[in-house]
Formats: C-alpha cells, structure tokens, sequence
C-alpha cells in the first residue's frame, strides 16, 4: 500500500503532466487550474495547495524534465542531459515553448519560469566538479535553448537537420562541459595586430 508521501508525488507527477500537455497545447493563458485538475483526475484546490499558483504550476511543468531531475554522477548527468536535448530536438517540446512565450508576453510568470530554470541549473551545477560549475551549467543552459529556439521556433538553417546529427556536434560539448572542469591548461591563443602602413 503507497504511503502518504508516495501518493503524494505521484499526484503532482499526474498534475505536471497535464500541466505540460495543456499548457503546451493552449498556451499559459488559455489554460486553467481547473482544466488541468480535470486532466489530472484531481481537483484544483489540490492543485493549488501542491502548488500555490498557476505561475509556480507553469514555471515547474516548463522547467522540469519530464523524466524527473538531472542527478548523479558527471557522466550519468552529461548522458542524460543529451538524451532529453535529443528528446526535445526530436519533438517539439511544446510546455518549454509555451515558457519562452510567456517569459515575453505575460511578466507574472517570467520570474516564476527563470527562477525554476535557474534552480535546476544550480542544481546540476552543485554535482559537477570544478570551481566554475556554474558558469559550465550555465552554458549548458543556453546551449540546450538556443538549439531548441533555433530549430523550432526560428528554423534556422542547418539546425533541420535530424537529432542525431545534431547531436553529434552538440553531444561532445555537453560531455566536456559536464565531465571536465571547464578550464584550459594554457590560455587562448592572443590574436597578432592587424599589421598597418610601415612608417618610412
């Protein structure tokens, strides 16, 4: 028999995947508490008590895998950040699209969806080595955006090319920038002056 607590999250689990369906599907402001309780099987003052506010609701179904969180060590997290940017490459990830739109159209929710994304990125960065994890999760970040925006959203050319493609250019950076500390040995190569007139 599942405990209280086993109940419980499995309830939010079914409340965060109507969330991102609907919200997805609908957008931010055409879906409601009470329609994703519906979808859930649940009701919304649950959902409400689980999770304060449509605003939090969106922000954690935007931000969180749907797979659960990014955890363990540097190579089981670099294998699972490229399985879900390859997941979201391969169909289009309809709840963190709906996030990025409302970041821009509706200020309620843009701090509730930076703050989600910004505390999954620390959490990731908390189980990487090297002093500037967070810089390395940070780039992962904008990374992962940027590849996503690009090919759904902007459709910019190259990036229509298949997820395995993709990946195999984006894969080795994700490794590198979870497994190692970021840091070169040697500093970067300083670039010659551009060579002008010789004074006679």
């Amino acid at each position: 028999m599942a405990t209280r607590v086993e109940q419980r999250q499995r309830t939010e689990t079914r409340i965060l995947t109507a969330a991102r369906r609907l919200f997805g599907e609908h957008g931010y402001d055409r879906t409601t508490i009470r329609a994703i309780a519906f979808e859930a099987g649940s009701d919304a003052g649950l959902v409400m008590r689980y999770f304060g506010s449509k605003e939090k609701l969106f922000a954690q179904a935007a931000a969180t895998p749907a797979d659960g969180p990014i955890e363990g060590s540097p190579e089981q997290i670099a294998e699972l950040l490229t399985v879900a940017l390859t997941e979201k490459l391969a169909d289009e990830p309809g709840a963190a699209l709906a996030a990025l739109r409302a970041m821009f159209s509706y200020p309620e929710a843009a701090d509730e969806v930076r703050a989600a994304m910004t505390g999954q990125q620390r959490q990731i960065a908390a189980q990487l080595p090297g002093d500037d994890a967070l810089l390395r999760s940070g780039v992962i970040g904008a990374l992962t955006l940027g590849l996503v925006i690009g090919r759904h959203l902007v459709r910019l050319d190259g990036l229509d090319a298949s997820p395995e493609e993709l990946m195999a250019v984006a894969g080795p950076l994700i490794e590198e920038l979870v497994t190692t500390n970021g840091r070169r040995d040697t500093p970067p190569r300083s670039r010659r002056p551009v060579s002008g007139p010789t004074p006679d």
